[in-house]
């Protein structure tokens, strides 16, 4: 049995190594005013956060056309017995359910679409760890039963500088933007139930960080070893900052950095920071 593995473009793993784990991908979209950007195709990152400072208007985003999951998921079939499809949260996003949707579009092979809840190299993980194991020669049923497992131990904290773009993304509700930008809370965020909400709200910046760090400790303290990334939305030299820290404390862990893409970093905005990890 060969097992391709699909995610979307908020996994925000490089052309490269996607190239080289055999990892397939479909775009978002990122759309300023009439102009639809395919991300991590059409637009880089380094190339969004200079351009939405240029722009009154915030961009907005959407999810890949069901016609073109549909034509990658009859494309891998031709090559493949099994397709795991890992999309960012259903709770931010239409994906996970238009690859349901495209599943029932495609015969002769069985697809498997999983909803990550989370997004970026937290999602990204997922991905890596399928995309091994499908290299392994490891069928789709055992693949996902790991990546339920991830699920299991799989945490993630971040915060948004400015919540303006979350509010008016819909991704946060008025009233806690509204909060936020009255008493310049730092909320950490993090997604419950595949919606993104706050954990707890802290004053500054510098104590959001921190808060985050604490949390991270509880489990890098216990000795098992740690896959962690640091994610920035431009951010680049706090992250590596940062992935300097957690290395120098805890010899258990390993930390790579990662970005806040352009759909991802439309809702939460330049300055954003946050760390996930999960147990390996």
């Amino acid at each position: 049995m060969t097992v391709a593995i699909i995610t979307d473009s908020t996994a925000y793993i490089s052309e490269s190594q996607r190239n080289q784990m055999n990892i397939h991908m479909v775009p978002l979209n990122v759309v300023f005013g009439t102009e639809s950007y395919q991300e991590e195709v059409d637009i880089t990152t380094d190339e969004f956060y200079p351009k939405v400072r240029e722009v009154e208007q915030l961009p907005k985003t959407s999810q890949p056309s069901i016609g073109l999951i549909t034509e990658k998921l009859r494309e891998l079939a031709e090559v493949h017995d099994q397709i795991i499809f890992i999309t960012l949260s259903s709770g931010i996003s239409g994906t996970f359910q238009s690859v349901v949707t495209a599943q029932a579009m495609v015969e002769d092979i069985n697809v498997f679409p999983f909803d990550s809840e989370i997004s970026c190299m937290a999602q990204g993980f997922y991905v890596l760890e399928a995309a091994e194991m499908a290299k392994d020669g490891q069928d789709a049923e055992t693949i996902m039963k790991r990546l339920h497992q991830m699920k299991t131990s799989l945490r993630a904290y971040f915060m948004a500088d400015d919540l303006t773009h979350l509010h008016r993304g819909g991704r946060l509700n008025g009233a806690q933007a509204l909060i936020g930008s009255m008493l310049q809370v730092k909320p950490i965020l993090h997604f419950e139930d595949t919606k993104i909400v706050p954990y707890e709200k802290i004053r500054t910046k510098k104590k959001a960080l921190k808060r985050i760090f604490q949390l991270f400790e509880e489990d890098a303290s216990k000795g098992a070893p740690i896959k962690a990334t640091v994610i920035h939305a431009n951010r680049e030299a706090e992250a590596m900052e940062w992935k300097h820290q957690l290395e120098s404390r805890f010899e258990n862990v390993d930390v790579c950095v990662s970005y806040f893409g352009p759909v991802i970093g439309t809702h939460l905005g330049e300055g954003a920071l946050g760390l996930g990890w999960y147990k390996k």
